[in-house]
């Protein structure tokens, strides 16, 4: 099983989608924090179950669509790294990944 390091940026992007979501409806916010750790939880058992971004195919990056959510993270042996969430409607910015990336 690989060991699951979340990235303190990457928890606070949760974290702001939700206060954002939590404006109109609380219990929708917490659902969707929900449904987020659970599907990275499962990274545990299947690290390379997420498939490469199309704005990166070519890179160590991986991703997760937890609707509305995008959740990228990268495998480095048997660890995996949560480095960024996003509203997927949002324009990606790599250099955000590589930056966080740089810092594990």
């Amino acid at each position: 099983m690989a060991r699951l390091i979340w990235a303190e940026p990457a928890l606070n992007d949760l974290e702001a989608v939700a206060d954002y979501i939590a404006l109109d409806n609380p219990a929708a916010a917490r659902r969707l924090v929900a449904r987020v750790f659970e599907s990275v939880e499962r990274l545990e058992r299947f690290p390379h179950s997420g498939k490469r971004p199309p704005e990166c195919r070519r890179s160590l990056y991986r991703e997760l669509v937890v609707a509305p959510c995008r959740v990228f993270y990268r495998v480095e042996g048997d660890t995996v790294f949560v480095l960024h969430v996003m509203r997927a409607e949002r324009l990606f910015h790599r250099f955000l990944l590589d930056e966080r990336n740089r810092s594990q």
